[in-house]
C-alpha cells in the first residue's frame, strides 16, 4: 500500500493511461478522484475501484475550462480533506499537421488541453501543497514532448511546452517540500487517436519512418507503474525531470 491515506486526483482518468493510474493508486491505498469530460465512463472507473475495495469518486471536468479545474480540486479538498497527488494526464493529440496547415482555433485547442490545463491545476493544487508543505504533480508529457517528430507541430509544441513547466515548477518549490515530475510515453495502446478527424497526408509521410522504429507498442498499465513510483515516496529523490516510457523508442 504505498500511497496509503493519499488524495490523488488524476485527469482524464475514464480510459487509457489514466484509467489504469486511477485504478493502480486505488489499489496501493489512495483515495482518487476519477476525473473526465466522459462522466459516465468515469463512473465506470469509479465503480471497478469500489468493486476491488478502493475509495474513488467522479467528477465532470472538461479541462479545458478554468471553473472545471477549480471545481475539480475543490471537491476533492470538499470530499476528503486534502489533496496529495495530482496527476495531469488529459490530452489530445492533432492531426499530424506541418506548421504550414496548422489553424488557429485547433492550435488553441490543443494547447488549451494539453498545457493551459497542466498550469493552471497546478496553479490550483500548489495553494493546497504549499500551506502544507507536501505535494506531488505528475504531467504526462509525450515522446513528441522531447523530438521533432513523433506528431504534428501543435501537439509537438504543447507536450515540449509541457517538459518545460515541469521543470521549471520542480525546481522553483523543490525547497518547499513539493515534487514535480513528467512522463513522457511512447506508443501505447489508448484511444486518443480517436481525438483525430483527418490525419495531414504530408505530415505523417514525414513521420512514417520514425514508426517503423518503435520497438513495441506499451499497455496503459506500463505507465501507471510510471506514474506509482513518482506518486510515492520510493521518488523522493527524484524532481523537475521527465521520465520515458517507451521500450527504447527515442533512444534511437
Amino acid at each position: 500500500m504505498r500511497l496509503q491515506n493519499k488524495v490523488a486526483v488524476v485527469t482524464g482518468a475514464a480510459s487509457g493511461m489514466g484509467k489504469a493510474i486511477a485504478i493502480l493508486y486505488a489499489k496501493e491505498g489512495a483515495k482518487v478522484v476519477v476525473s473526465d469530460i466522459n462522466l459516465e465512463a468515469a463512473n465506470q472507473t469509479v465503480e471497478e475501484i469500489k468493486t476491488n475495495g478502493g475509495d474513488a469518486i467522479a467528477v465532470l471536468a472538461n479541462v479545458a475550462k478554468e471553473e472545471d479545474i477549480q471545481n475539480l480540486i475543490d471537491t476533492a479538498v470538499n470530499q476528503y480533506g486534502t489533496l496529495d497527488i495530482l496527476v495531469n494526464n488529459a490530452g489530445i493529440m492533432d492531426n499530424f499537421e506541418p506548421a504550414s496547415d496548422i489553424e488557429d482555433e485547433k492550435w488553441e485547442r490543443i494547447f488549451a488541453i494539453n498545457t493551459t490545463s497542466v498550469m493552471r491545476a497546478t496553479r490550483k493544487a500548489l495553494s493546497i501543497f504549499l500551506e502544507k508543505q507536501s505535494g506531488v504533480i505528475i504531467n504526462v508529457a509525450s515522446a513528441g514532448g522531447l523530438q521533432g517528430a513523433r506528431a504534428g507541430a501543435a501537439y509537438t509544441a504543447s507536450k515540449h511546452a509541457v517538459v518545460g513547466f515541469t521543470k521549471n515548477t520542480g525546481y522553483m518549490y523543490a525547497t518547499k517540500g513539493i515534487r514535480c515530475n513528467a512522463i513522457a510515453p511512447g506508443g501505447v495502446e489508448t484511444n486518443i487517436s480517436s481525438s483525430m478527424t483527418g490525419v495531414n497526408q504530408f505530415g505523417m509521410e514525414r513521420i512514417q519512418p520514425g514508426l517503423a522504429i518503435n520497438p513495441r507498442v506499451g499497455k496503459p498499465e506500463d505507465i501507471a507503474n510510471i506514474a506509482l513510483f513518482l506518486a510515492s515516496d520510493e521518488s523522493s529523490f527524484v524532481n523537475g525531470t521527465v521520465i520515458t516510457g517507451d521500450a527504447g523508442w527515442t533512444a534511437f
